[in-house]
């Protein structure tokens, strides 16, 4: 009898599937995975030491560009990181739109996460409903930051400045003619508050759309049901968080369990799965945003009843942490020193170390900080929940055939910027 030997295959480092440049090895015993071998660090952008070489301010910009799929939401455990260092109080206003864009981000991320996820799959067209929605969220991030992708728009003590009173409109152009244009402006006549409460009004029933499409879907089923199987105590010892533990049955929530901002003051459920399988991280994803659109409707209503009372400021009036306004800056000396100190030099943490988490889409994302007192961080140290998740990829995949390997990658959700920090 000739003596049969496990051969080692390479998946990736470019491959399609792989959401980012990963490479795994895979031991293999005809087609079942033996042993999986994540190889990470093609893509090591060396983000927290730069953070030691930047002011505090223009540390922000790299948190977007970590998982620049969930954008907004990466910077907001750095803004309050450095809130807390400061000791700085944030204007209510600015704690309801952070959380209003956080949901909103978080919808983002997830319709990219299963719309790819369907498409590693063999599902062509989730993805092309997917990104419609999507769409408009990024109309929403560049209409308040005038940026798509990488927005930088919170700051330490609020957000950059207030909802703009109007939409972005489309043009009429050589590839759209007056009445195409007229139809896509129809819901772009108002505000942004507008445009996001009409968003929130047709969500659910797009999220109806893409049920319909995977859910009872017999080819995605097949390809999800059973695989990746992890137990609540095994996915607490794994450390894994978000959609990756509740899928398991575990019912952690940051928000719900150390509130920040004014998440405990707003309504929402936190879905939780039962066989803590592919499919059941699936569903859990698909209800995350469902209740994120629910967080989404009770902010704008918030943010409309306190613009109809004036609204009230959207970042801090300490001028050591936020410059002045243009006008003050214009007509008085103090402001505009303040303006040239924190432009030209940024502001002074006072000495410490802060850790934050916040109830990120992939799981829990934290900052570490360690202050000396100077206007930039001595050391920054991120925990990255994508990190985490794919050091699990080993046992997850065990016992699997290669197909699966990519079911399991698309259920963890890994943005490769985020895991080679």
């Amino acid at each position: 009898m000739p003596e049969i030997q496990n051969y080692t295959l390479n998946f990736g480092p470019q491959h399609p599937a792989a959401h980012g440049v990963l490479r795994l090895v895979l031991e293999l015993d005809g087609e079942v995975i033996v042993r999986a071998d994540p190889h990470i660090g093609l893509l090591h952008r060396a983000t927290e030491k730069l953070a030691e070489y930047r002011t505090w301010v223009q540390t922000l910009p790299f948190m977007d560009r970590l998982d620049y799929t969930s954008m907004l939401i990466n910077e907001h455990p750095y803004v309050l990181a450095v809130e807390k260092l400061l000791g700085v109080d944030v204007p209510l206003r600015a704690q309801y739109i952070r959380v209003m864009f956080d949901e909103l981000t978080r919808i983002h991320n997830h319709l990219l996460s299963i719309g790819t996820h369907a498409m590693d799959v063999g599902a062509m067209t989730m993805v092309l409903y997917a990104f419609r929605e999507r769409e408009d969220i990024v109309d929403m991030i560049e209409a308040v930051s005038g940026a798509r992708m990488h927005p930088a728009y919170y700051r330490p003590g609020g957000v950059y400045r207030d909802l703009p009173d109007q939409m972005p409109k489309y043009e009429q152009n050589k590839f759209k003619n007056a009445q195409t244009v007229k139809r896509l402006n129809a819901n772009r006549e108002g505000s942004l508050l507008d445009f996001i409460a009409d968003f929130c009004q047709r969500f659910d029933g797009n999220c109806d759309d893409y049920e319909t499409l995977l859910t009872d879907n017999r080819i995605w089923k097949q390809r999800l049901v059973d695989i990746g199987i992890v137990t609540p105590e095994r996915a607490l010892q794994l450390g894994f968080t978000g959609p990756m533990l509740r899928g398991s049955g575990v019912e952690w929530d940051v928000r719900r369990k150390q509130p920040y901002e004014v998440y405990d003051k707003l309504e929402f459920d936190i879905p939780v799965g039962v066989n803590g399988d592919c499919y059941d991280r699936y569903l859990v994803r698909m209800e995350e945003m469902r209740q994120a659109n629910r967080i989404v409707k009770q902010c704008v209503a918030w943010l409309r009843a306190d613009s109809a009372k004036g609204a009230g400021p959207v970042i801090t009036a300490n001028h050591k942490v936020a410059p002045p306004s243009r006008e003050k800056m214009k007509g008085s000396m103090e402001e505009l020193i303040h303006h040239f100190k924190l432009f030209s030099e940024g502001m002074h943490v006072p000495a410490g170390e802060v850790y934050v988490g916040i109830e990120h889409a992939k799981g829990e994302f934290g900052v570490y900080l360690i202050s000396d007192g100077a206007n930039k961080p001595y050391r920054m140290k991120l925990r990255s929940a994508a990190y985490t998740h794919l050091s699990a990829m080993d046992e997850l995949s065990k016992g699997h055939m290669i197909a699966d390997a990519v079911t399991i990658i698309g259920t963890m959700d890994i943005v490769f910027g985020d895991v080679d920090r």
